[in-house]
């Protein structure tokens, strides 16, 4: 059983066809970084895998159960077992950090105030978060912002933590404190993650495995090891970032298959 698979998924926007039979299967535990050029799907391969699309055609599951095309209340079953970092962060401007990381406790009601307030603090201190409880997000900085996300992420207990550009924005010393989180994640609480990036520094040190995607299918699966040794061009032209010329309509015909 995988923690998380997409099993030949198609998926279009009117006349525009995104998904084209994606298939991804990322282990339990493991560090899965999802990478490729812009527009080929891979944040809309995140909102399939968290059950907010529907695929055209095919299923995604989540611990070998189907998030795809079931009810609301079994989505919110799956869902439990995730967690999301966005992009931005996702803060409230006016919530403080503690408020925007006990937000989703208080919204399902699942625990008291004590148990949140306790569960919050747990979460802010293992951040190194705790000084900035009582401060509002237009105060903090941009990497705090993606901890602070990450905590309120995490108050649920997720067994998987799926990360949209974690290191966007940020330079390289807190991207660097934002990729030694994902591994301390990984290690400590044995989660699973799968993350979307464009930063290849980042890839190249916290992927366990590598899914390169290109047209809306994964193109190339493996160790970053691997994908740096790949002779496909159309990715050693991402390598390289586009320095070798404009990729041929032959190689756009003919991809290789991994």
């Amino acid at each position: 059983m995988f923690a998380l698979e997409m099993q030949s998924v198609y998926k279009s926007f009117g006349n525009r066809e995104i998904l084209c039979g994606m298939n991804l299967q990322v282990r339990i535990g493991e560090t899965m970084v999802i990478l490729g050029p812009s527009g080929t799907g891979k944040s809309v391969s995140l909102k399939h895998l968290t059950g907010l699309l529907d695929p055209d055609k095919g299923q995604c599951l989540v611990k070998g159960e189907a998030i795809s095309y079931t009810s609301s209340k079994k989505k919110a079953q799956l869902r439990s077992k995730l967690g999301v970092l966005f992009q931005s962060g996702a803060l409230i401007n006016w919530l403080t950090v503690f408020e925007n990381v006990a937000l989703p406790l208080r919204e399902k009601k699942i625990a008291s105030g004590k148990e949140i307030e306790r569960i919050v603090m747990e979460k802010l201190e293992w951040l190194d978060l705790a000084h900035a409880k009582d401060t509002l997000p237009a105060d903090i900085s941009g990497g705090m912002k993606k901890r602070v996300g990450l905590a309120r992420a995490l108050t649920s207990q997720p067994e998987i933590v799926l990360y949209d550009e974690p290191t966007s924005g940020l330079d390289p010393v807190m991207s660097n404190v934002i990729n030694e989180l994902v591994m301390r994640l990984q290690k400590e609480l044995h989660l699973t993650s799968v993350v979307v990036t464009h930063d290849l520094e980042s890839a190249f040190k916290i992927a366990d495995r590598i899914s390169f995607l290109f047209r809306g299918k994964v193109l190339f699966c493996g160790t970053a090891l691997e994908i740096q040794k790949s002779e496909d061009p159309i990715i050693q032209q991402f390598l390289r970032g586009s320095t070798v010329g404009p990729i041929t309509q032959d190689q756009l015909k003919n991809p290789k298959t991994h």
